[in-house]
């Protein structure tokens, strides 16, 4: 199997879309990640559904967890109002990098390794990028293939094993 097989059409999203809307998005579909392209399409960055969820708690709560105790219903039941005015790009985590990329003809084994090294929950399948490395030569001819997705590349393996 190689990446180009086991690619998948996936949501994405562009760094200035609206956080609530991709929030609703990740909700609808229970994605674990949405992949981030900038204007061009081409893959920026992997926001992870436990990072909006950081996006939403407040500081204090996440440097103090027993504080969670304290904050009434009321209050939390409103906590998604901190992705009101807020894009993609600013619910990254501090220094988010670009994504893990797989070449169109690397094996299975090949992504699952990048997927482990990274642990991130996808990889997205570039092709005509130079190895992991989209500068701007390579960025005017990168294509999306697709993604995958941990989940899937498990499925696939599983499937193909006895």
């Amino acid at each position: 199997m190689r990446a180009r097989d086991l690619a998948i059409e996936y949501e994405t999203v562009r760094l200035d879309d609206d956080a609530v809307e991709v929030a609703r998005l990740m909700a609808r579909e229970r994605l674990p990640a949405l992949l981030v392209v900038d204007g061009d399409g081409v893959p920026a960055a992997v926001l992870p559904a436990s990072q909006m969820v950081k996006t939403v708690v407040p500081a204090y709560v996440v440097e103090d967890p027993a504080l969670a105790a304290v904050v009434d219903e009321r209050h939390a039941d409103r906590l998604c109002d901190a992705l009101v005015g807020r894009s993609v790009r600013d619910c990254l985590p501090d220094g988010a990098t670009a994504p893990p990329i797989a070449q169109p003809d690397d094996t299975a084994l090949e992504v699952a390794a990048l997927m482990a090294r990274v642990r991130s929950p996808l990889v997205a399948v570039v092709e005509g990028d130079h190895r992991h490395r989209l500068d701007r030569v390579s960025r005017s001819r990168a294509r999306l293939l697709g993604v995958i997705t941990a989940s899937h590349l498990l499925e696939r393996l599983l499937a193909t094993s006895g």
